[in-house]
């Protein structure tokens, strides 16, 4: 038995936590104890909106945040990651509860968390990585555009008795009733709008979301604006700690709500492990992703004990901690203790809390996490894949994000298939094959000290790019110049182009160059037609390895700097 328990790889699930106390001091406190505050406060707003939005209370979300945070941060594999809910899950959730109610939601929940402690004590959470980049920005902008319709409502003040679930019904609903605005809701909406968007352009580190829920606030109280608040349509937030309750759980529901809770549980996959990718590049380390999930999957197991939703990591809240100062899981206690000490102290006042105020700050979640920007990059793309996005992107918004998920999936599987089948040739060697070959082999070639070659064999499609993550996760191993060799990269879709692309902004953030040499057809094409060309620059995408070893020392020639040590390294041997 002793010999079994020493064969188990407990590293593999080690919190972050366990390997920070170490050396933590009373000096590594105060920069988390900063950032925790900051995030805190930037969480409260948060919190409450998407659990209203998410057809539960605004106390839903706050437990959520508290409970959830905690757990992310004493359990998680990231030092950084800011747990909680977020807005990737309100779609589904709202569709959970209009179809089977707060205990089908507690159950859905539940059941994804027990999902994700699979996938993270089994190491099956890198599976996660299958999900190629198309599916996941088509839902991102289905969910972002999901959640701005859903408080057109609250921001102008309609007068409607119910919104519907589906998004072309709620449209009609809100065009028929468009001429029951309310002109003092709109002005709250629309300056608390503003000031979440101009205050931190002025004040960088003070958020902007705190201060329009205090302006709002404050007004709703001292000026007694006859605005719907939370507490006209919830009555407010109860003081004091959260109840702990086992939900009911009904055996007959398993079976139908199991999709649903697959779906919460691969979106609670991605976003918490994504935004760990994230904090790694902001803050250097490298999460552990087996304990980020189990941190997860506990997360999610509790939360609905005290009525809560969905936990997954939060990318805004965990850029927040890194710019407060965050530097351990400490930070994120804090965040969790902050909340906590708010719904202690000051619950009453958030009776007066404008539901305007909070449609204005959904507006910006919907607005940052939609990933506008992507859509052209993503039209750029070959036809197939802007297929695959279009669609998963449509059925988002007007289907299931769970039928998204599945036939965004479905399509990008059978596009997998498709380029790996175009990858097989069979053809004669020629003398005119050997020939052209000469200048792509490295078996003659001097190789300077100052540049590195990577190379990457076979298709670099979605599923493989971390491959190069975990190649060049220290980029400190790397001199000036480093030549990626595509001559045997057989093909590459949009997921493998988005990992160049982060490697790339990488590379030059370090000082360093990264040029491209000996790219097939296929691959070829595609970067000419994605326009990566222009992002990294003609001159550095060469036809063959020796184009690349002339253009890496026309390159050296010009260093200085921290490239002038390089140069010296002009015409020594190869490596």
């Amino acid at each position: 038995m002793k010999d079994a328990l020493t064969r188990i790889p407990w590293r593999n699930w080690r919190p972050k936590l366990l390997d920070c106390l170490p050396a933590y001091t009373i000096s590594s406190f105060w920069p988390d104890l900063i950032a925790g505050l900051t995030v805190g406060l930037v969480a409260l707003p948060l919190a409450m909106a998407f659990g209203i939005a998410s057809g539960v209370t605004p106390q839903a979300g706050i437990y959520t945040a508290i409970i959830g945070g905690l757990i992310v941060s004493l359990l998680g594999g990231s030092k950084i990651q800011i747990g909680g809910p977020t807005g990737a899950f309100v779609v589904i959730v709202a569709g959970i509860v209009a179809r089977h109610g707060l205990s089908g939601l507690l159950m859905v929940t539940m059941m994804a968390g027990v999902i994700l402690l699979f996938l993270g004590f089994t190491g099956l959470g890198n599976a996660v990585k299958f999900i190629p980049r198309p599916v996941i920005i088509g839902f991102t902008n289905g969910i972002a555009l999901l959640i701005a319709s859903t408080q057109i409502k609250d921001f102008l003040g309609l007068h409607i008795k119910e919104v519907p679930s589906e998004f072309i019904a709620r449209l009609q609903s809100l065009g028929a009733n468009l001429h029951t605005f309310d002109g003092v809701t709109i002005a709250v909406a629309v300056i608390s709008l503003a000031v979440i968007l101009m205050v931190p352009k002025f004040v960088p580190k003070l958020p902007g979301s705190i201060v329009a829920l205090i302006v709002g606030t404050l007004s709703v109280a001292v000026l007694q604006l006859p605005v719907e608040t939370i507490g006209s349509k919830f009555g407010g937030i109860p003081s004091g700690l959260p109840a702990f309750a086992f939900p009911a759980f009904r055996f007959d529901l398993i079976v139908p709500l199991f999709p649903a809770a697959l779906t919460v549980a691969i979106l609670a996959a991605v976003e918490s492990l994504l935004s760990a990718v994230v904090a790694d590049s902001m803050c250097g380390d490298r999460h552990n992703s087996n304990a980020e999930l189990i941190a997860q999957g506990v997360a999610n197991l509790v939360v609905p004990m005290v009525g809560g939703i969905p936990v997954t990591g939060a990318i805004a809240r965990t850029a927040t901690n890194f710019r407060a100062g965050g530097k351990t899981p400490v930070a994120g206690i804090v965040h969790a203790l902050t909340l906590l000490t708010v719904i202690l102290v000051l619950a009453p006042l958030a009776k007066f809390i404008p539901l305007a105020t909070l449609a204005a700050v959904l507006f910006v979640v919907a607005y940052n996490m939609g990933e506008w920007k992507e859509i052209g990059s993503i039209l750029r793309l070959e036809l197939p894949d802007k297929s695959v996005w279009f669609i998963t992107f449509a059925l988002t918004v007007v289907a299931d994000l769970t039928v998204a998920v599945e036939v965004g999936m479905a399509l990008a599987s059978l596009l997998y298939i498709y380029r790996v089948s175009q990858t097989t040739t069979v053809s004669i060697v020629t003398p005119e094959y050997i020939e052209d070959g000469r200048a792509h082999i490295l078996q003659d070639k001097q190789v300077p000290a100052y540049v590195s070659i990577l190379r990457i064999h076979g298709p670099f499609l979605f599923g493989t790019t971390d491959k190069l993550a975990d190649e060049t996760a220290d980029l400190s191993k790397y001199p000036e110049i480093v030549i990626i060799r595509l001559r045997n990269m057989t093909a590459i879709d949009a997921t493998g182009l988005h990992a160049l692309e982060v490697f790339s902004d990488r590379l030059k953030r370090s000082g360093r160059t990264l040029l491209f040499c000996g790219a097939r057809r296929q691959p070829a094409q595609l970067l000419i037609q994605a326009e990566f060309v222009e992002h990294i620059g003609p001159e550095n995408i060469l036809s063959d390895v020796q184009a690349a070893l002339d253009r890496a020392r026309e390159i050296a020639a010009g260093f200085s700097g921290v490239g002038a040590a390089a140069a010296r390294h002009l015409g020594r041997g190869s490596i």
